[in-house]
Order: C-alpha cells, then sequence, then structure tokens
C-alpha cells in the first residue's frame, strides 16, 4: 500500500515537475507582425550545399513559427524573434532563393523549390519568409497612367522567331498589352513599357526646329497611386533620352543641325505660352536639392520642312501633323520600330519631310500665299501623307500648314498686289455698303408708314367690331323681349281657356249630379204612388234615431185626453232633445 502511494507521489511530482518545466522555461510568444527563427540543436549534419534545416536536421530550419504561443525545449531549440516581411501597397517582393534545385542551363527564373529569382512576387500584405534562405527586394509594382498602354516583352524563354510575338515561355515582345491600372509583374520577368495612345501631335516649326507634343499624365486622386505613375513616366522619360542621346551620337557634326530628334541638352524642352518652344532649360551650377523629375509632354526636333517650288523659291513650312497608336496595333508598332521618339524618327519625320517635299514641288510660291492654293496643298498633304503611314498601322488625322515662310523677293510683290486688290474689293464693298444702307433706310421709312397704316386700320377695325358687337346685342335683346311677351301672351291664352274648360265642366257636373237627383225623386214619388206617402217616407228616413216614443196608459178615461197630456209634457222633452234636427 506504501509502495503504491509513493509511486502516485512520483508520477504528481514528474507531472508538476513537467508543467513547471514547459510553462516556465519552454514557453515562448511571438508578438503579431514578428516571426520566430528555429534552430535545431541536435539531428543529422546538413549536407553539403544545404543551409536551412528540414525536420529531423541539425541547423537553422527553413520555416519559420507564426505569431502565437510555442512550446520548444531549450535544450534542443533556440529561437530569433524578427518581423516578417511587409510589402506596402503599390510594391511588389522580388524573391531570390538561397535554398533549393540548380536551375536549367539558360534559364535565371526560379519557381519555388528552385535556387534563384522567384518568377512570381509577394504581393502587398505580410509575409514569413525565412531572411537566411531568402532575400526579398521591395520594388515598385506596375502602374499604367490613363491615356498610356504597357507594352511587355518577356525575358526569359527561348527566343521567339523573327518578327513574331511571344508566345507561353517564349523571349520577345507580346502581343496582348496593359490596359490603364495597377499591375504586379516581376521586373525581372517582364518589361513593361508606356507608350501613348490616342492622338499625338508633330509640330514643325520652320528652320527654328519643332516638337513632339505627347499626352500629358492626368492628375490622380490617389496621391501613391500618382507616385507611382510619376516614377513610370518618369521612367520612360530616361529611356527615350538615352534613345535620343544614342541618336545623336551616332549623327555626323555636319549634319546633326538637320535630321534626327534632338534631346535639347539632356531635357525635354516645355512649350512656352506663345505657343513655340521655350529656349533649353539648363541645370544649375550646383543646385541645393535634387530637383524634381520633368514630366515635360514634348520632344524637341531639329527637322524642318524644306522644298525648292516649282517657280524655284525655297519655301519652308511651319505645319502639325496630328497622328494616332490604335491600342489594337501598338504592340506591333513597338516590336517594328520602338519607342514613340524612334517611331518619329524612323517612320513619321521621314514621311512628312518626303511627301511635302514631293507635293509642294509641285506648286508654285504663289500658291503658299494665296487662300485657295495653300488649302489645295493642305489637302493633297493630308491626304498622301494618311496613305503612305496607314502603311505602318498609324493613323494620320491632318496635316494642319499654319504658316509658310516664302523669299521677300516675291513675298512682297505678291503682298502688295494682294493688299491693292483686296483694297479694291474693299472700296466696291464700301460702296455696295453705303447703297445698301441708303436702300436699307428706304425701307425702314416703307416699313414705319407700313406700319402707321396697319396700326390705323387696326383701329378702324377694331371700332367696326364695336360698334356690330353691340348691335348684334340690342337685336339679341329685343329679340329676346319680342319672344318673352309671345310666350305670355300664349301662357294667358293657355290660362283663359283652362278656366273656360274647368267652368264648363263643373256646370256640366252639377247638371248631371242634381239632374240625376231630380229624376230620383220622379222615381221614388212614382214608385210610392202617394205624394204624401213619399213625404212621410222621407220624414222617417230622415228621423232622429234618437227620438224615443212612450205611450203612457193612465187608466179609464179617454185615451186622446190622456195622450195629450202626456205628449204635451213627454214631446215638450223630446223636442228639446231633438231641437236642431230637420
Amino acid at each position: 500500500m506504501n509502495k503504491v502511494k509513493w509511486t502516485v507521489g512520483a508520477i504528481a511530482a514528474l507531472a508538476v515537475t513537467g508543467f513547471i518545466w514547459q510553462w516556465g522555461f519552454c514557453r515562448f510568444y511571438v508578438d503579431p507582425g514578428f516571426m520566430a527563427i528555429l534552430t535545431a540543436k541536435t539531428g543529422e549534419t546538413l549536407p553539403p550545399g544545404q543551409i536551412l534545416a528540414q525536420p529531423g536536421q541539425k541547423g537553422i530550419e527553413e520555416q519559420p513559427l507564426g505569431e502565437g504561443r510555442h512550446f520548444r525545449d531549450p535544450l534542443f531549440y533556440s529561437y530569433k524573434i524578427m518581423p516578417v516581411i511587409v510589402i506596402p501597397t503599390g510594391k511588389v517582393g522580388i524573391v531570390t532563393s538561397k535554398v533549393g534545385t540548380e536551375l536549367p542551363p539558360g534559364e535565371f527564373l526560379a519557381e519555388p523549390g528552385q535556387k534563384g529569382i522567384w518568377r512570381r512576387v509577394l504581393g502587398p500584405g505580410k509575409h514569413r519568409l525565412n531572411p537566411y534562405g531568402y532575400q526579398v527586394d521591395i520594388d515598385d509594382a506596375v502602374s499604367i497612367p490613363v491615356g498610356y498602354v504597357g507594352v511587355t516583352t518577356s525575358l526569359s524563354g527561348q527566343q521567339t522567331t523573327p518578327g513574331a510575338f511571344a508566345g507561353p515561355g517564349e523571349k520577345g515582345v507580346r502581343q496582348d498589352i496593359l490596359q490603364p491600372g495597377l499591375y504586379y509583374i516581376n521586373p525581372k520577368a517582364l518589361q513593361v513599357d508606356l507608350l501613348e495612345i490616342g492622338v499625338n501631335q508633330v509640330s514643325l516649326l520652320g528652320k527654328t526646329g519643332g516638337e513632339v507634343i505627347t499626352k500629358t499624365q492626368m492628375a490622380s486622386q490617389n496621391a501613391p497611386m500618382q507616385g507611382l505613375q510619376q516614377r513610370a513616366l518618369a521612367e520612360q522619360k530616361e529611356k527615350r533620352l538615352d534613345y535620343l542621346a544614342q541618336q545623336r551620337s551616332q549623327e555626323p557634326a555636319a549634319e546633326s543641325s538637320s535630321s534626327g530628334l534632338a534631346s535639347s541638352g539632356g531635357s525635354l524642352r516645355k512649350a512656352a505660352p506663345s505657343g513655340k518652344p521655350a529656349a533649353p532649360t539648363t541645370a544649375p551650377a550646383s543646385p541645393a536639392k535634387p530637383t524634381p523629375p520633368d514630366f515635360s509632354n514634348l520632344l524637341s526636333l531639329n527637322q524642318f520642312v524644306e522644298f525648292p517650288s516649282r517657280d524655284g523659291f525655297e519655301i519652308s513650312l511651319d505645319m502639325t501633323v496630328e497622328f494616332e497608336f490604335l491600342p489594337g496595333h501598338i504592340a506591333w508598332i513597338y516590336q517594328s520600330y520602338g519607342d514613340l521618339p524612334a517611331v518619329v524618327d524612323k517612320i513619321i519625320m521621314p514621311q512628312i519631310l518626303s511627301v511635302s517635299r514631293l507635293k509642294g514641288s509641285a506648286y508654285r510660291a504663289k500658291d503658299f500665299i494665296v487662300g485657295e492654293g495653300r488649302e489645295k496643298f493642305q489637302n493633297d498633304l493630308t491626304e498622301a501623307l494618311a496613305r503612305t503611314i496607314e502603311e505602318k498601322r498609324i493613323v494620320v488625322h491632318d496635316a494642319l500648314i499654319r504658316h509658310v515662310n516664302v523669299p521677300m523677293q516675291i513675298l512682297d510683290p505678291i503682298q502688295q498686289a494682294s493688299i491693292a486688290v483686296e483694297q479694291d474689293l474693299t472700296n466696291k464693298e464700301k460702296q455696295n455698303t453705303a447703297r445698301k444702307q441708303a436702300e436699307l433706310n428706304t425701307e425702314l421709312g416703307l416699313v414705319e408708314q407700313r406700319r402707321r397704316q396697319v396700326a390705323q386700320e387696326t383701329e378702324k377695325l377694331k371700332a367696326e367690331i364695336q360698334a356690330d358687337q353691340e348691335k348684334q346685342v340690342a337685336q339679341l335683346h329685343a329679340e329676346a323681349v319680342r319672344q318673352a311677351a309671345e310666350i305670355e301672351k300664349q301662357t294667358a291664352l293657355v290660362r283663359a281657356d283652362k278656366t273656360r274648360t274647368l267652368g264648363q265642366a263643373q256646370a256640366t257636373t252639377i247638371t248631371l249630379v242634381e239632374g240625376e237627383k231630380a229624376r230620383g225623386f220622379e222615381l221614388k214619388a212614382a214608385a210610392f204612388g202617394d205624394p204624401t206617402a213619399l213625404t212621410l217616407w222621407e220624414f222617417a228616413q230622415n228621423l232622429n234615431p234618437e227620438v224615443r216614443v212612450t205611450i203612457l196608459h193612465a187608466g179609464p178615461g179617454t185615451l186622446w185626453t190622456d195622450l195629450e197630456k202626456a205628449t204635451l209634457g213627454e214631446l215638450g222633452g223630446a223636442a228639446v232633445l231633438n231641437r236642431g234636427r230637420p
């Protein structure tokens, strides 16, 4: 019995000791936003080349522990609390794995489980990756502003067929474009170039050069998005400046003033308020602070349109060509020619110069001064330029001639002649205007006269209408009175006829009633045969039913004597009772 008690007590003591050991020495807590990196002190030794341990191996374990309560025996494990990897909004995390299998030859992007730069990226949020085995570099996501599209170029895979778009697993320009928005793309796997879509302009300002007017960035209400778009456009600008610098370095020094796109001293030029390009901006000698990127929408040109006219005079033009990149063709244009400066330099400007010289040489110098000839040249130039560049999948909307520079030896005589012609036309128009003014004054006098005549006729018509209305009212009133008298007369005749008819009816009724009564008496008299009998019958019929007859017997004596006495007394009372009856 004692042995059992000792056994139970030992077990309880071990349980309490184990609980104290677990909660007092093995327990640790990882706060939110942190992770724990474990190091196993026991286990199998790592093979050569492996830097992170798997379960059962000795060393730094690959899988971190998340936030919360954990229990690890300090005799076998040690841990280090480190913050988790946080990718902010609008950023991507590019992972470089130090662990995993080696990549195939020629491939530099890895999948999970391979060593190298991961193809997929980490999006905004919190991620737990062991910093001893994975390096995470934070970069901007791709933000495409409104009015732009993104042309993607795959940087990994097999080289695609020349002239064809890259498909899955191939290296090269892809046909699908990115619409405006935010994209979490690995810049190591895909290169995204921003290109303007819609209408752009090439403006040529005679011998002073010109500019390419592109889209301006639309303001965004989202500050982080605005910053991403500005950085994307800054990268676009740097690429274009590199292209311009390369083009300038390849041009001969003698020809650098007549062909090619100019970088304007390494920066883009902004348009002056008058619409012409301002002087190139120069950086200060020692700026105190780094200047913000210049998001100008102008690329300067040092090309101009100049050609001889049909009659041998040198003509130069100030013109603006509006062209458009359609979204469906933008990838092909980029693959074939490159970015906007390259398209302008390789396609648009040569065609503008060629077509302008070809069409302009067929016109005389005078045609560029007179409005009809200048308009015809502009229409011919627009049609020819649109037809030529359409083959390059670029749409030309207008080629506008703003100004024509003609030599003074022909411009001045033509202007003087045109001024004289215009002056003569002006004088003639003044004469015509004076004549028209006189005719107008006459017509105004006739109009005033007619107005007064119409006013008088109107008053006359008003008076005639008023009199006619009063006459009609009087006639209606008289007719109403006459009709009322006629109705009253008819009513009196009806009343008289009614009275006469009623009198005749009453008289006839009385005659018939009384005659029948008399006839009744005649019949009664005939029935009785004696007037006295009829009288007695009438007397009996009219006798008061309340009359009482009393016969008294007085004993011996004379009946009539007693009756006379009795009757006098009795009949006297009866007469009193029947007084007033017939």
